[in-house]
């Protein structure tokens, strides 16, 4: 309460300097906390006015009656500093002396780097834990060479592109990376020989594909095939929505300029075209976009792939 006053008015202040004084001043100087002297010493008309202005029948000075407080350094270590008188101090700086540069305003101690405990340093230097390895299956015990061999069967059996995600499944749980790795050596290994096969990245998957410059070797034996052929109409609406899918079917037909929705639906039945969602229009019409089968038959390893403008304006 005495602090709470102090804090709150400069009359609380006085009273309580007053009070403090009338208790201290028949002690001698050595039962004086050094903390208190000093503060005394700092500001001693202000402690005088204050006792003055508690004790109107004083007949001596004041400042006279503090003096043995002030002036008396017998005993250094004094008595216990009491939560008042630290309240008063620091309400109440005197002029800066060289402070400590581990001890803030509040009293609070300031750990410098140096001397941070042996607890705090070992703490600091622990490394991260590293993240705990994945569960490998019979696969990681497959070696190098027999790796790359059964990843390049899979991929040459397979009627699709085989993900890295697949082959580690087909091949009994080994490494992701050493898949990724037995990879990049078996499309080396390929390029190297004088084989015209090339294991390439497609839709995403892993494919064996014969040389390019084999096409028209290739072409023939394709055209004796009966094949599938698509009607220019078709090809123009799979362009359109290829380019900008996600493309409801209103906007493929202000693009052609026609009725697109027979269109659409054979491009949809043949797998080149699928739905992918609703636009936020109203009536929420029907998003289309391309299929994995799309990039397959287009040679394609993504959307991204396909060519731009500029390199169809320099065919």
């Amino acid at each position: 309460s005495v602090r709470l006053k102090m804090q709150n008015s400069g009359n609380g202040r006085n009273a309580c300097r007053g009070l403090i004084l009338s208790i201290l001043l028949p002690c001698s100087g050595s039962q004086v906390s050094l903390s208190f002297r000093k503060t005394l010493r700092s500001h001693p008309e202000r402690w005088a006015d204050s006792y003055s202005a508690s004790s109107p029948a004083l007949n001596t000075s004041p400042s006279s009656e503090m003096l043995p407080l002030m002036n008396d350094e017998s005993n250094e270590g004094g008595v216990l500093v009491t939560e008042t008188e630290l309240s008063e101090e620091t309400q109440n700086p005197a002029s800066p002396e060289p402070s400590d540069p581990t001890v803030s305003k509040e009293g609070t101690a300031q750990i410098e780097p140096s001397e941070a405990t042996a607890s705090e340093v070992e703490a600091a230097e622990v490394e991260p834990e590293e993240e705990a390895p994945l569960a490998f299956g019979p696969g990681e015990e497959l070696s190098d060479t027999e790796l790359e061999r059964r990843i390049v069967a899979l991929v040459y059996a397979s009627p699709e592109p085989l993900t890295n995600r697949r082959l580690v499944k087909l091949l009994e749980l080994p490494d992701p990376k050493r898949v990724a790795d037995a990879l990049e050596r078996a499309s080396e290994s390929l390029a190297a020989t004088d084989l015209p096969l090339e294991l390439k990245k497609i839709a995403g998957g892993w494919r064996i594909l014969t040389a390019e410059d084999l096409d028209d070797v290739v072409g023939e034996l394709v055209a004796s095939r009966r094949t599938e052929r698509m009607s220019p109409a078709s090809l123009e609406t799979l362009a359109v929505v290829a380019y900008r899918q996600p493309v409801t079917k209103a906007e493929v037909e202000a693009i052609r300029g026609v009725n697109a929705g027979p269109m659409i639906r054979s491009l949809v039945d043949r797998g080149l075209v699928k739905v992918v969602g609703r636009a936020k229009q109203p009536g929420s019409p029907l998003q289309y976009g391309s299929t994995t089968d799309f990039l397959d038959r287009f040679g394609l390893g993504s959307i991204k792939d396909l060519p731009r403008d500029d390199e169809l304006a320099r065919d």
